[in-house]
């Protein structure tokens, strides 16, 4: 790298023109803050292409100026770093002379300001370049890439372009960071841009690969669509020819093949109807003889009624007779067995005051089941009276008065038992078991009224649910559940149709642990979730449906009958007792028993001889009564049904003669229409081709359609879909398919090749990254070494770990170059650790950056550094100092003027600034002082 000699500005901030010797190898800036040392260094920087520090610009200086033009110019040292000419350091620019002068033109331009750049051999003067054609001037660009070819590396403008007070930045650099600067100062260019090259050549190929990849998959999706449009085009083209084969051949042979056979099917059953209708007219015949056989069997049952009758009428006047013969010895046989028992007790007070008291305790006892069944039958006899005239049981009185309550208020309402009614009596005491819970559920019409009801029902005390909640029950409920036997005249509360719809009804109680679930049986068991219990309720409290009604009038009346031959048997033991009880009275007050027993002996002796007689003639006539009743009975009912039999056969006769003659004329007119069906279905044959209606195809025609029904319905879906549907009508889509496969084939084949070329790339990029490595070990071991020697110049112990590489891109992207000190043998620090002092910082970034500068092959190049003694002590400045001295690189520094002398000792050059007066244009004089070379 080059060595700069000079420094000449014109018109550059506040310097009018000023020309500056940076022929030493240390120059030092110095002056007070303001005075422009700063200004010097981006004069520097701008003249080597750099950006100027702090946010500032090269405008800013050249507006400072107030001149259409300013001039930057140097003089640089152009000798050869070794023994060969290639060596110079601007041998690439074709420049060969000892010295070389670097200038910068800054012009405006349209309000706006441009530079411009120009190096030529020797020391040219401003004047000199004035006259240089345009040509000859550089861009920025191309001017930083001409100061590559000299050596001053993008990494080395990086650090040029430090600001004020950051001569530390360079120890803040990532360990990753560092290797990267480190390989773009030493790294071999050529090595770097082979690899470069090579991995962008083949990150070009992977585009091109990925490109190709992309256009396949895009023309692979047309492919795709154009094969939906051919696939919808072929459907659209099938659906066409289903719908034409439907329409001109399935459907109507179909159609002709299942008239025809329903023609023969009627026709067979037209044969067997005459047959039918030729048994009807034989059996008619017979049924006419047996029709004159009832009659006279009906006459002989008449006659044989009337003879009974005769013989019956007879034979109750006999049983009559026996009856009144019997009944005054039979009394006279009571009254003497009487007056005999009544003797025996009459000798003695107290048995016979005994017999007093029996006989009016049973008087007694008598009367009270008198009195208890008669008001029995008074109840009863109640009970049927009110339900003569209505079609329901009677409420509970409470429930009548609520249910009159609510009326008055005209609330409209029903209650439960009003509305079910039971369709099936096999069930009736399984349905009344389970609703008895709900007879008087009060079901309102207007669910609005279900606050006012439920506060009368508060107040009367009503123990029955109030239900605004109905539906209608469903129409066909589960067959096996007990809501299927029940009827609904009006709406139901939800939750009870609900609850007869899960009982189950079964047979017994074994067949429903079978089954499971919740059930009932006919004997009204019933099993829930809860478990099993009977519901079983007395036939005297069913109320639900007419028949409940009907039942309980029959047991009611029952009860009468039972009622009243107690009531009769009753008042035929008080006769007797009543009897008894007035004989045993009389005795009591002095009539003699035996006396009457005595008088009457030969009367109550023939009684006893005739009863057994007069009993067994009552008897034998009570038989033979009996026993004509029940011939009349029989006699009867064979006239009866004699006479039915004749006038249901009679009425069958003319029933049967009518529905001959009716199925006569229908069987004529229907055979018609079939004859008629078969001669068109002949026709009609004739039109089809043979091969439509063979037994094969029509076979095939139904296994497919199995009617004609089934084949109408599939054309018309046919038909629907290509109306509505989305098809592709175009038949030049089959063309361009076949071009987009050749297309894709042809894409398929390219890419194939560009992932070889890409494979043999990837080949080279793994070579030329090998280099690469070995360069970049190269390098590092180069840096390693020239850090470490410049730490033992310092006084430093320095350490750097070599990075790991390998031949991937990801690894080296990861590579660090570690690097740590130990000063005054406190221990290894790191870059950036927070451990080091302000002096050591300095320390630190001065021999990462000096490293970067020295090469045991070409000295040179130079640094800027502005204030890298700001916050040192003397100690530590001298350490600067004294590290400044034991290098070859040249530094241009910058301090402020302090009381500190020490920060002046290294330097040969010494610039003073002083601060531009408020009053003048220009700044002043910047003072040069420069160290005397003593000769040795």
């Amino acid at each position: 790298m080059f060595h700069l000699q000079s420094l000449e500005l014109l018109q550059w901030d506040y310097c009018q023109r000023i020309t500056l010797p940076l022929d030493g190898s240390i120059i030092t800036i110095a002056g007070p803050n303001g005075s422009g040392k700063t200004t010097l260094l981006d004069a520097m920087r701008t003249l080597l292409g750099l950006e100027c520090s702090g946010g500032r610009n090269y405008k800013t200086y050249a507006r400072h100026a107030n001149a259409d033009t300013t001039w930057l110019r140097a003089t640089v040292d152009n000798r050869p770093r070794g023994r060969q000419i290639s060596s110079r350091p601007f041998a690439r620019n074709l420049l060969y002379a000892d010295q070389v002068t670097l200038a910068c033109r800054i012009e405006r331009n349209s309000g706006d300001w441009q530079r411009r750049y120009l190096m030529v051999e020797g020391d040219a003067s401003i004047e000199m370049l004035i006259d240089r054609p345009d040509k000859d001037w550089l861009g920025v660009e191309n001017w930083r890439k001409r100061l590559e070819g000299a050596g001053l590396s993008r990494a080395i403008a990086r650090v040029l372009a430090l600001e004020q007070g950051q001569t530390d930045r360079l120890c803040e650099y990532s360990p990753k960071e560092l290797l990267r600067l480190v390989f773009d100062v030493f790294g071999d260019q050529e090595v770097l841009d082979r690899y470069e090259e090579a991995r962008k050549h083949q990150q070009e190929l992977e585009k091109e690969v990925a490109t190709a990849e992309t256009e396949l998959a895009y023309s692979r999706v047309q492919l795709a669509e154009l094969d939906a449009r051919v696939n919808l085009y072929r459907q659209y083209r099938g659906k066409l020819h289903e719908r034409e084969l439907l329409f001109t051949e399935v459907v109507p042979v179909l159609a002709w093949h299942e008239e025809r056979q329903d023609t023969a099917a009627r026709l067979c059953d037209l044969h067997r109807q005459r047959l039918h209708h030729a048994q009807m007219r034989r059996q008619r015949a017979n049924d006419n003889l047996r029709l004159l056989q009832l009659k006279e069997q009906q006459r002989v049952a008449a006659e044989r009624v009337g003879q009974i009758e005769t013989e019956k009428t007879k034979g109750l006047v006999l049983l009559q007779q026996a009856r009144d013969a019997e009944k005054p010895v039979e009394d006279l046989v009571k009254l003497g067995d009487e007056l005999q028992n009544l003797a025996k007790v009459e000798g003695d007070a107290a048995e016979l005051a005994e017999l007093v008291r029996s006989l009016q305790q049973s008087k007694e006892q008598l009367g009270e089941r008198w009195s208890l069944l008669e008001n029995n039958r008074k109840e009863i006899q109640e009970e049927l009276n009110g339900l003569k005239d209505g079609r329901r049981p009677p409420p509970p009185p409470e429930v009548g008065a609520f249910l009159k309550l609510l009326r008055s208020e005209h609330i409209f309402h029903h209650v439960m038992a009003d509305v079910v009614e039971i369709t099936d009596e096999h069930w009736r005491y399984a349905a009344e078991g389970v609703l008895r819970s709900a007879r008087w559920v009060v079901v309102l019409e207007d669910a609005t009224d279900e606050a006012r009801v439920m506060e009368l029902a508060e107040r009367e005390h009503y123990r029955h649910y109030i239900v605004s909640e109905l539906e209608e029950a469903p129409a066909r409920p589960p067959s096996d559940s007990l809501l299927s036997i029940l009827s609904f005249s009006a709406p139901a509360p939800v939750w009870l149709l609900k609850q007869l719809a899960q009982i189950r009804r079964v047979e017994s109680t074994r067949l429903g642990v079978e089954r499971g679930g919740e059930w009932i049986t006919p004997n009204a068991y019933w099993r829930d979730m809860r478990g099993g219990r009977s519901v079983w309720v007395n036939p005297r409290e069913h109320c639900f449906g007419v028949q409940a009604l009907i039942a309980r009038r029959e047991l009611l009346q029952q009860q009468l009958v039972q009622l009243d031959e107690q009531l009769t048997g009753i008042a035929a033991d008080q006769q007797t007792v009543n009897r008894q009880l007035a004989k045993a009275l009389k005795a009591s007050e002095g009539h003699s028993a035996a006396e009457e027993l005595v008088k009457r002996s030969e009367e109550f002796e023939q009684a006893r001889r005739q009863l057994p007689t007069l009993t067994q003639a009552r008897i034998l006539a009570g038989e033979r009564w009996e026993s004509l009743e029940l011939d009349h009975k029989s006699a009867v009912q064979a006239l009866a049904n004699a006479a039915k039999d004749h006038r249901d056969l009679q009425s069958a006769l003319a029933a049967s003669a009518r529905d001959g003659e009716r199925q006569e004329r229908e069987w004529d007119d229907r055979f018609n229409v079939q004859a008629m069906r078969a001669k068109s279905s002949s026709e009609m044959k004739k039109r089809f081709p043979p091969r439509w209606i063979t037994g094969e195809k029509l076979q095939e025609l139904r296994g497919k359609f199995d009617n004609a029904r089934q084949a109408q319905l599939r054309m018309d879906a046919v038909e629907k879909e290509l109306n509505e549907g989305q098809w592709e009508t175009d038949s030049s889509v089959e063309g361009r398919q076949i071009l987009m496969q050749a297309t894709v084939s042809g894409q398929i084949g390219q890419l194939n090749d560009r992932k070889a070329s890409n494979a043999a790339a990837g080949v080279a990029v793994s070579n030329a990254r090998e280099r690469y490595m070995d360069v970049l070990r190269a390098t590092v071991r180069r840096y390693r070494k020239n850090i470490v020697e410049l730490g033992s110049l310092a006084g430093v112990e320095v350490n750097a770990d070599l990075p790991h590489l390998d031949n991937d891109d990801t690894v080296l992207r990861q590579a660090e170059l570690k690097v740590s000190f130990n000063f005054d043998g406190k221990g290894q620090i790191g870059l950036n650790d927070g451990e080091a002092s302000g002096g050591q910082q300095v320390i630190k970034s001065l021999i990462l950056l000096v490293g970067l500068l020295k090469d045991d092959d070409m000295f040179g190049g130079f640094v800027f550094i502005d204030e890298p003694f700001a916050h040192l002590d003397v100690r530590n400045i001298q350490l600067v100092g004294h590290f400044l001295k034991s290098t070859r690189a040249q530094y241009v520094l910058t301090t402020p003027i302090t009381h500190n002398v020490e920060v002046f000792e290294p330097a040969d050059i010494t610039l003073v600034t002083s601060k531009k007066p408020r009053e003048s244009r220009w700044a002043p004089p910047i003072g040069v002082l420069q160290r005397r070379v003593e000769a040795v």
